[in-house]
């Protein structure tokens, strides 16, 4: 057997197995926006621990179905955050139905997943930064 062909099986062998497969198939959009939903709650369970007593507003998440709408509900102010899921993206939008931006997942060299918006890959935190960011903290 030549030299060559020895050490690349050698290497092989010793080199730890990488399930891309499997890592891949999680960076799916039903996967990728089943993560984003629990950490949205989350977010919204944070800014609501973090309101003043008695405060006259308070932060909401609702599932249906593909969509999940972040409201923020007060005393003369209704606003809301909407991801929707579709085919091709995860799209979020204003509450005047607006395109904020798309998600897409994207698997990189690395084998990390990550999410493009606007052409810039992102993680998870920043995404829901992006789209909350101004509902959750603008005026309160």
């Amino acid at each position: 057997m030549d030299d060559n062909v020895e050490k690349v099986e050698k290497a092989e062998n010793c080199a730890p197995k990488f399930d891309w497969v499997t890592k891949r198939s999680l960076c799916s959009l039903p996967n990728v926006f089943k993560a984003l939903r629990l950490q949205v709650e989350e977010d919204v369970n944070t800014r609501n621990a973090l309101r003043p007593n008695n405060a006259p507003y308070e932060f909401s998440v609702v599932e249906n179905g593909g969509e999940l709408t972040v409201s923020l509900d007060g005393k003369d102010v209704h606003r809301s955050v909407v991801f929707s899921l579709a085919s091709h993206a995860i799209s979020v939008r204003d509450d005047s139905g607006n395109t904020m931006f798309e998600v897409t997942p994207t698997f990189n060299d690395e084998g990390e997943c990550r999410l493009n918006v606007n052409e810039k890959e992102r993680e998870l935190w920043q995404v829901r930064r992006m789209a909350l960011e101004g509902l959750l903290f603008q005026g309160y």
